[in-house]
C-alpha cells in the first residue's frame, strides 16, 4: 500500500492532534504515513523526509506543530505539493503557532486550519485529493453528511432539559421538520466560464484589491477562473445562486473582511476545497481568526492577511497534484523566474 498523505509532527507531544488526522484517514480509507521531525532540532531529517516522500508520490503534506510552529514552512521549502498546517495549543492558546503557520511569505503558502484541528486538516487533505479522485470525493461527501446528522441529533439535548418552566419543547420539532430546497434567483451567466477550474468570490468591492492579486497569480499559472463580488449576508439568494452557477469549479476562493462571511457561507454550499483570504477593513481590523477557526467537518484553507498571491499559489499546488504543466510553472515562479 502506497501512502497518499504524509503527516509530520514537530514533537512526539503532538501525537494527540495527529490522532485526529489518523482517525479521519482511517474512516475515509486513505493510506498515510506518520513521521516525527523537528524543523529546528533535526532540519536535515525534515529535508530528507520531505524530498524523498515527494519523489515517492506523496500528494499532500500535513505539518503539525506548536510554539514557533516553523515545521509546516520548513516542509513547504522542499516540496511543490500542498502543505496543510495544523497549529497546536502549547502556550498563548495556540495563537503563536497559528500566526506562524498562516502568515507565510509569498510564494510559500501554508493551507492553515484551526488550532488543534487535526480532523479538519485531514478532511482538507482529502478534499485536495478528491479533485482528481471521485472515489475519495464520494467518501468526503458521506463524511460531511455524518457531521450534518450530528447537528440534528444534538437537538435531543433540549428534550432532556427538565427544570425550564417556559421552554416549549414541542415547538418546531427538528426531527419532523421538512427542509425545503434552496430558492435561487436567475443569474446572468453570459460571462461565466462553465469549465473554469476556480471561482473567486469577494464579499465587498473593497476586497477586489486582494481578489485581483489572486487573479494575477492564476493568470501566470494559466489556471482558468471566474470572479464575482457578492455578499452572502446582503444578497443571500444571489450568493447561493452564483455558487450554484459555478458549481463545477474545482476550488473556491473566498475573500472577505467583516467576519469573513464569504468563506463561512461557501463551506456550507460545496464539498470542494475552500481557500480563505482574510482582509483588513477600513477600520484596520482583520478577520483571520473567523476564517481559520472553523468547526469540525468544514475546514477553510486559510492563507495570510490580504495575501491573495499565496491563495493563487496554493491553488496551483493543489491542482498540480495531477498536472505536470502547473508544476513546471510553479517551479519557475518559486525560482523567481516569473516576475509577479
Amino acid at each position: 500500500m502506497v501512502p497518499k498523505v504524509m503527516i509530520i509532527l514537530g514533537s512526539g507531544s503532538d501525537i494527540a492532534i495527529a490522532e485526529k488526522c489518523m482517525d479521519i484517514f482511517e474512516k475515509l480509507e486513505i493510506p498515510y504515513s506518520l513521521k516525527i521531525a523537528s524543523a529546528h532540532r533535526t532540519p536535515k531529517l525534515v529535508r530528507e523526509i520531505v524530498k524523498q516522500a515527494t519523489d515517492a508520490g506523496i500528494e499532500v503534506f500535513i505539518g503539525i506543530a506548536g510554539l514557533a510552529a516553523h515545521l509546516p514552512g520548513a516542509i513547504a521549502a522542499y516540496t511543490p505539493r500542498p502543505v496543510i498546517g495544523v497549529p497546536v495549543d502549547v502556550k498563548t492558546g495556540g495563537i503563536d503557532a497559528l500566526d506562524s503557520c498562516v502568515q507565510m511569505p509569498y510564494p510559500s503558502p501554508i493551507a492553515t486550519v484551526g488550532i488543534d484541528r487535526g480532523d479538519n486538516g485531514a478532511i482538507l487533505a482529502a478534499q485536495f485529493m478528491a479533485i482528481h479522485d471521485d472515489e475519495i470525493r464520494q467518501k468526503v461527501i458521506k463524511l460531511r453528511k455524518e457531521y450534518e446528522r450530528k447537528v440534528y441529533d444534538s437537538n435531543k439535548i433540549v428534550d432532556e432539559l427538565e427544570d425550564k418552566k417556559y421552554l416549549v419543547k414541542d415547538f418546531l420539532s427538528v426531527e419532523n421538520m421538512e427542509i425545503s430546497d434552496d430558492e435561487f434567483v436567475e443569474i446572468d451567466d453570459r460571462l461565466i466560464k462553465k469549465d473554469a477550474d476556480v471561482a473567486i468570490i469577494a464579499g465587498r468591492h473593497s476586497d477586489l484589491i486582494t481578489a485581483k492579486k489572486v487573479a494575477a497569480t492564476l493568470d501566470r499559472l494559466k489556471i482558468s477562473y471566474n470572479m464575482k463580488v457578492v455578499c452572502p449576508i446582503r444578497s443571500n439568494q444571489k450568493f447561493k445562486s452564483y455558487v450554484k452557477s459555478v458549481e463545477n469549479s474545482k476550488i473556491f476562493i473566498g475573500i472577505s473582511s467583516n467576519s469573513s462571511q464569504v468563506t463561512g457561507a461557501l463551506v456550507g454550499l460545496t464539498d470542494r476545497p475552500v481557500i480563505g483570504v482574510p482582509c483588513e477593513n477600513e477600520l484596520g481590523r482583520e478577520h483571520m481568526l473567523t476564517t481559520v477557526n472553523m468547526p469540525p467537518g468544514v475546514p477553510v484553507a486559510t492563507v495570510g492577511i490580504n495575501n491573495g498571491r499565496n491563495a493563487g499559489v496554493l491553488t496551483g499546488e493543489i491542482l498540480s497534484i495531477k498536472d505536470t504543466n502547473i508544476i513546471e510553472l510553479l517551479t519557475k515562479l518559486k525560482d523567481k523566474k516569473i516576475n509577479l
